[in-house]
């Protein structure tokens, strides 16, 4: 690179990738644009005729400013994006910086990874989704390779955990579960009153709706109604397995705020929707990704 506009643009070439991986480590798309943009403050004061592999050195300095920041929110023991404090919090618009970078990522992905330990996130992240080498993921933790592969194959294991060989949830289950979420996304009455059996119950957590929203909704007209208030919230879910079972889970960026867990009746139609949001019940839920 002969000037520092050549480097710039060959950086910005690179940007929507960088982006990428560190909201994959981050969950959220203002701290992933700064580690971007920390990276290239970096990169643009470093001699660059000795570097072979463009891409993969930005990745790597992103990476370690992605990883500068989760050891800081580990210090000062924060959350990477604020708790939910309101009721109707679910009701609320996610952020569309958050939306568009989810979208363009493996969103039920997002929501396990964010429950993994920082080393096990950065080590799986980086190696299986990112295809970095163990020697470079230990340099950046400050750890050995060794170790660095233990982490991200404890990261794997939960990732699936608690799934057999022979996976209780069908496929049909599943395939009602993501026509129910989408949906939900469109405000489609018609697909959800299909969806949904005449006796469905939905019932919800005191803390994700405010005082004038029953806990309990029934029919499949009142609950597929009510669904479309939430179109926009809709577009933050992932089909997860709760526990065994397909279900959804809403978190803008990763981040769990709500989980669907959707029950089945004989004839193939949804008779319950309960909606988790209390944060024992959530921390208690096994989340995995769907086979």
């Amino acid at each position: 690179m002969s000037t520092i506009e050549d480097f710039a643009q060959r950086f910005d070439a690179d940007r929507r990738h960088l982006r990428t991986v560190a909201f994959h480590l981050l969950g959220s798309a203002a701290d992933a644009e700064d580690a971007v943009q920390s990276a290239w403050l970096k990169a643009s004061r470093t001699d660059l005729d000795a570097i072979e592999n463009l891409t993969g050195w930005f990745t790597t300095i992103t990476a370690r400013e992605a990883i500068d920041q989760l050891r800081a929110r580990k210090r000062r023991a924060e959350q990477p994006l604020e708790e939910l404090d309101s009721v109707d919090a679910v009701a609320a618009a996610p952020a569309d910086e958050d939306v568009l970078l989810a979208d363009s990522v493996d969103r039920a992905l997002l929501v396990v990874i964010d429950r993994l330990s920082p080393a096990q996130r950065v080590a799986f992240v980086l190696h299986d989704v990112f295809g970095l080498p163990f020697e470079t993921i230990g340099d950046l933790l400050d750890r050995s390779p060794d170790a660095a592969k233990k982490l991200a194959s404890r990261a794997r294991g939960q990732l699936h955990a608690g799934q057999t060989a022979e996976p209780t949830p069908t496929t049909q289950h599943r395939k009602i579960v993501e026509a129910f979420l989408a949906a939900s996304r469109g405000g489609d009455i018609a697909t959800l009153l299909n969806l949904l059996a005449p006796d469905v119950v939905r019932r919800v957590d005191r803390v994700l709706v405010p005082a004038d929203v029953p806990t309990e909704v029934r029919g499949a007209r009142r609950v597929a109604e009510e669904t479309r208030r939430f179109t926009r919230r809709a577009r933050t879910g992932a089909v997860v397995l709760v526990d065994g079972a397909p279900g959804i889970a809403l978190a803008p960026g990763g981040h769990l705020e709500a989980l669907l867990v959707i029950g089945i009746g004989a004839g193939g139609r949804i008779h319950t929707v309960d909606i988790i949001g209390e944060a024992e019940r959530l921390r208690r839920a096994v989340i995995t990704l769907p086979r």
